[in-house]
């Protein structure tokens, strides 16, 4: 690990003008390439206290060993340049996107004497005209055989060409009208060329004006009783007229745009791109990238910028960006956009109207994307096996945990404290063994305590299962009654678990083949993890390993996971472990903890809306939610209800007066809700028809 002070330029060396920056490894190989306004404070940044850096940017100043720069004149040179070396060098720490699968793309060979349609994959050819991308090859064959009614342009490989020009006689579709036939000389290389402009420039949204030509072509062959020919003119307008409904239209003013969204988590980031030719989605493509640099929303959006439209020109960048951040030098990003273009690019994020509901369909595509990405990343056998492994390893654990539980606290202000607990055996989620609990030893905020409080109950009930069924054995006479450990005295019995107060049931059914109960119910805590890992730092982790050394636990490895900078920590470590970014186990403990967070708060909501929800008809014995919400409907409110007479409430259908009875004296025990004011005019507002009070 190299020391950035090593290879810190002396203050001044640096221009504090435009540029771009390369920082390279002990083996000169590029390792980073960055852009700046102003080099001198960009640069500077670098060398700063590690502690202060972010740590993926820590990471690739310590593996750097030198730094160099190149002084441009303005900022659009900058980007430029930053583009083309971060294509040459292809740096290891630099954001760079990757087809999640390669797509299909319409194109016309223009740089064909004969141009030619077909089907492409892979990297663009100079001089070759593109559209798309499409999600399957047979919607672009489907699409090219309507259009060549009107377009009969060539689709035949070089050799079937060849072949027919030497034998003078063309193939089939020359034969049924689907293809010109240049190859036999049915039209010249000019009149075959028009053909192909005339189907480019239909495919890129000049619609119109072809449907409108042949409609009017139609008419005048009938008016001059050329029925067959006016038939043939009907079918080619049905053709196109079908052609153009396989893109649905999403924007009425016939827009060029691409849509540009990005989902993202701490360690990657999935980007989809709708591309909207003449208001109508023409294609659509997805990236997947992992976040090797320290880089928000806005610095996403600008390398897919640079990697969709590098190497475009003219058309192929639209009159219209639409993204869900501002790149950070938003000027010079446009001014690099309109240059490729030749015209003036509008890049912004959309406010309003049809062009925000449709970036909302591009953002949820996102999501999805990166959620299927991770989800094939994780149904990895060897992939899984292999980040068990490398937790074993980074973690000094004998074998690998095949069963992990991690556990997050989560509240409201100190309000509804509940905590969950994720199990996961060999890396997929286990989700009949989840468990909630309700933090009960006190009251208030306070995640430390939570979590002693919750590693301790639930390994309570595993050396309780110990016990049980045989596994553990009292300790021989002589040793001392309060020593702690797993072959000393076992705690207190703890009462079985009530969902309304304390463990949670699980959250699916167990299977038939997990070990019973005598009662029939599976075991709750009776398998003991290799791993339990905590949400959070050093704090969280002293308490869970202090739990565990209480209860005599001394064969369960813990770790904490810390969101901001993904750090694992140990217990009496004071420095983290750091799990390089690319590593499979740093992934699986962040899916866990994701997972553990997700379950926690999703259990401290619903308590949260059940206590909301509360009513003192609740109290009340032996009333239901039927009868309950007749009281409500026939007097109104709570509040009406409580100044009811008994006999009053005995005239609700299904009130008898015993029940009148419990419900006034439940109604006279609580004090009624103060009431609330409107702050701004002084006025008392009357309690509403709800059936709170």
């Amino acid at each position: 690990m190299a020391d950035p002070s090593s290879y810190r330029p002396k203050p001044g060396q640096i221009p504090d003008s435009p540029g771009v920056y390369k920082f390279r490894d002990e083996h000169r190989r590029v390792i980073y390439v960055g852009k700046a306004k102003n080099l001198r404070q960009r640069v500077a940044n670098y060398f700063q206290d590690l502690a202060h850096l972010h740590p993926r940017t820590r990471t690739m100043v310590t593996t750097a060993a030198s730094v160099e720069w190149t002084v441009v004149s303005t900022e659009v040179e900058a980007l430029q340049l930053e583009y083309s070396w971060i294509k040459e060098f292809d740096p290891r720490f630099n954001v760079k996107y990757r087809d999640d699968k390669s797509y299909p793309y319409l194109a016309v060979t223009l740089n064909e004497e004969f141009p030619r349609v077909q089907v492409m994959r892979g990297a663009k050819k100079k001089g070759v005209r593109y559209f798309g991308p499409y999600g399957h090859a047979w919607a672009i064959r489907e699409t090219v055989d309507l259009m060549l009614r009107v377009f009969p342009v060539r689709t035949c490989s070089a050799g079937v060409f060849k072949n027919a020009a030497r034998t003078g006689r063309p193939c089939l579709l020359g034969y049924i009208g689907k293809c010109s036939a240049p190859c036999v000389g049915r039209v010249t290389p000019e009149e075959h060329r028009e053909l192909a402009e005339d189907f480019c420039d239909f495919m890129a949204g000049r619609t119109g004006t072809y449907i409108r030509r042949l409609e009017k072509d139609m008419m005048q062959a009938a008016e001059e009783m050329e029925y067959e020919r006016a038939a043939r003119l009907r079918d080619d307008a049905g053709a196109l007229k079908r052609a153009m409904e396989k893109s649905a239209v999403v924007l009425a003013d016939a827009t060029d745009a691409d849509l540009i969204a990005v989902a993202e988590d701490e360690l990657e980031a999935a980007l989809q791109i709708f591309h909207v030719r003449g208001g109508r989605v023409r294609g659509q493509r997805g990236w997947v990238t992992d976040k090797v640099e320290a880089v928000d929303t806005s610095g996403l959006v600008e390398h897919a910028l640079q990697q969709l439209y590098g190497e475009e020109r003219g058309d192929a960048v639209p009159k219209e960006v639409l993204v869900p951040a501002l790149p950070e030098d938003t000027e010079a990003v446009s001014q690099w956009l309109a240059e490729r273009r030749g015209s003036q690019v509008s890049l912004r994020i959309p406010q309003r109207g049809d062009k925000k509901d449709l970036m909302a369909t591009v953002q949820r595509n996102a999501q999805q994307a990166l959620g299927l990405h991770k989800t094939k990343r994780a149904s990895d056998l060897t992939t899984r096996s292999r980040a068990l492994e490398e937790i074993a390893e980074a973690l000094g654990l004998d074998t690998a945990p095949l069963r992990i539980e991690c556990y997050d606290i989560s509240h409201l202000q100190g309000d509804d404290v509940v905590a969950s607990m994720v199990v996961f055996e060999d890396g997929l989620a286990r989700k009949s063994e989840y468990r909630r609990f309700q933090i009960k030893g006190f009251e208030g905020q306070d995640d430390v305590r939570s979590m002693h409080e919750v590693i301790g109950r639930r390994f309570k009930r595993y050396l309780q299962e110990k016990e049980r069924t045989g596994e553990w054995e009292e300790q021989p006479t002589g040793t001392p009654a309060d020593g702690p450990g797993p072959t000393g005295p076992v705690p207190g019995p703890v009462p079985a678990a009530d969902p309304a107060v304390g463990d949670a049931e699980p959250t699916a059914v167990a299977e038939d083949t997990e070990p019973r109960e005598d009662d029939g119910r599976p075991k709750r805590f009776a398998y003991p993890p290799q791993l339990v890992v905590v949400d959070g730092g050093q704090p969280q982790v002293a308490a869970a390993k202090r739990a565990l050394d209480e209860l005599g636990i001394d064969d369960i490895a813990v770790c904490g996971l810390a969101k901001r900078l993904e750090e694992v920590w140990l217990p009496d470590d004071d420095d983290p472990v750091v799990l390089p970014r690319s590593s499979e186990g740093l992934y699986l403990l962040q899916r866990i903890r994701d997972e553990a967070h997700r379950f926690a708060i999703t259990y401290q909501r619903a308590k949260r809306a059940k206590r909301i929800r509360t009513s003192p008809l609740d109290d009340v014995s032996g009333l239901g939610e039927t009868r309950k919400q007749a009281l409500i409907k026939h007097f109104g409110s709570v509040k009406k209800l409580r100044q009811a007479t008994i006999d009053e409430i005995c005239e609700v259908p299904g009130i008898g007066r015993r029940t009148a009875e419990s419900v006034a004296a439940a109604l006279a025990s609580t004090t009624p809700a103060a009431p609330a004011v409107n702050t701004a005019t002084g006025e008392i507002i009357e309690e509403d028809d709800g059936g709170s009070s």
